[in-house]
């Protein structure tokens, strides 16, 4: 079986860092697309950056380019989310999704709709707090 468990999530000041974790079981992460999204409290779910399978190419949203980075060890079947100066508005719950069965487009699933929500795998989420 496919599984992905974030971790990492906690409380940070404003300008702090943080890194998340999204372990895989299952699959192997150099081989499948892996995006990173989050969604605050009242406001829609959001990409935020997506590193792919083959060639480890890295996105990010406009809103946390030059503060994130993404990165993928494949001894650990596990990719990070290295958050720097945070900002209060970074606060959200994050999620890593994956779906083995499909060949997945990394800006597109940063730009969300239709292929985020059919997204097969899906981790419990980690929570991220930014206090200002």
């Amino acid at each position: 079986q496919v599984h992905l468990v974030e971790s990492g999530g906690g409380l940070v000041r404003s300008g702090g860092s943080l890194r998340l974790s999204c372990a895989a079981s299952g699959f192997a992460v150099d081989y499948y697309t892996i995006g990173w999204f989050r969604q605050a409290p009242g406001k829609e779910r959001e990409g935020v950056s997506c590193i792919s399978g083959s060639g480890g190419r890295t996105y990010y949203a406009d809103s946390v380019k030059g503060r994130f980075t993404i990165s993928r060890d494949d001894g650990a079947s596990t990719v990070y989310l290295q958050m720097n100066s945070l900002k209060p508005e970074d606060t959200a719950t994050y999620y890593c999704a994956t779906d083995p069965g499909v060949g997945l487009n990394c800006p597109a699933l940063i730009r969300g709709g239709e292929i985020v929500r059919h997204l097969e795998v899906w981790g419990q989420g980690t929570l991220v707090t930014v206090s200002s």
